[in-house]
């Protein structure tokens, strides 16, 4: 897809969207940011004259055609927070809802459109495959637990836009790793304070992806025509809890033998810890097949990048 086109995102406040909207805005492309109606902005973005916000309402599935109508691309990446709050029933119902109601709400536009997007990027997990002990890639079965069940809703919901022409592609995004926020966000203040460590039994494979990279690679997915289907969105130096958080350590030059224990996690953060001492080792086999480059490929150069960005 070339550049100066006109793409809708959904999200656009988020770590990932607000990056991603400023680097769309810096090659040239115009960028409509979809925002719910009681939303008063998203980020300082105000100088780029070529974004510009809209109102939608997913959870009433509003939202006006003409904006996707107008669109060369649409990128889905609307959802409540996964590790934002404790999980409970009514969390869990949320977490899954807004996914939906979001998905079905872009993809019953694009099926509307007289002149539907060259593509829709819609966001996933690499929860989709649980947990398995095996290495796992774009080809492999989804998992039984209950991100697993939510990513592959998710994506079903965005399926039907292919039936008009458009060019679908998942993003199974991994940890992605950011001074800002993420999956880094409880992780890095108390490495910090030298009083960090890995969490639970620090063993568990950590499939991770540096913020740069994401939205990099987003890019990529988004102008090759070849990207479609699912893709995992993470890097190929897959590691272990333990050697993230020495890495991470080393970087800020702090000890990291404070451990975690995984009863205490549960105390804290409830059922996602099992996410948090979990782990499976995902394979970035579509973007390797694509040629895309990776700027940090193992946990040293990950951890460096996080320094070099936390000011």
């Amino acid at each position: 897809m070339a550049q100066n086109k006109h793409i809708v995102i959904a999200g656009a406040s988020g770590l990932i969207g607000t990056h991603l909207v400023r680097r769309l805005a810096e090659r040239g492309d115009h960028v409509i940011r979809l925002s719910r109606p009681a939303s008063t902005g998203t980020s300082n973005l105000e100088h780029y004259s070529q974004v510009e916000d809209m109102v939608w309402d997913p959870s009433a599935g509003q939202l006006d055609q003409h904006i996707v109508d107008n669109a060369d691309a649409v990128i889905n990446l609307a959802g409540a927070s996964i590790g934002g709050k404790r999980w409970n029933r009514q969390y869990k119902r949320d977490i899954l809802k807004s996914r939906i109601d979001a998905t079905t709400t872009l993809t019953r536009a694009i099926r509307n459109s007289s002149t539907p997007p060259e593509a829709f990027l819609s966001a996933s997990a690499t929860g989709y495959y649980g947990f398995p002990n095996y290495t796992v890639d774009e080809s492999s079965d989804p998992g039984d637990t209950f991100l697993s069940s939510v990513c592959e809703r998710w994506e079903m919901a965005a399926h039907p836009a292919m039936t008009v022409g458009t060019r679908l592609a998942y993003l199974r995004t991994g940890l992605v790793m950011s001074p800002e926020g993420g999956a880094l966000e409880k992780l890095l203040l108390p490495l910090k304070l030298g009083v960090g460590g890995p969490l639970g039994s620090g063993s568990q494979l950590w499939s991770w992806i540096t913020l740069e990279d994401h939205v990099r690679a987003m890019l990529h997915i988004l102008d090759d025509e070849r990207a479609w289907g699912p893709v995992n969105l993470v890097s190929p130096g897959a590691a272990t809890n333990q050697e993230v958080t020495a890495a991470l350590a080393h970087a800020y030059h702090r000890p990291s033998f404070f451990k975690v224990p995984a009863p205490a996690l549960r105390l804290v953060v409830g059922e996602f810890s099992s996410e948090i001492v979990s782990g499976v080792r995902v394979e970035p086999t579509i973007l390797k097949a694509l040629d895309f480059k990776f700027l940090h490929t193992d946990v040293s150069q990950m951890a460096q990048w996080v320094v070099s960005q936390d000011g």
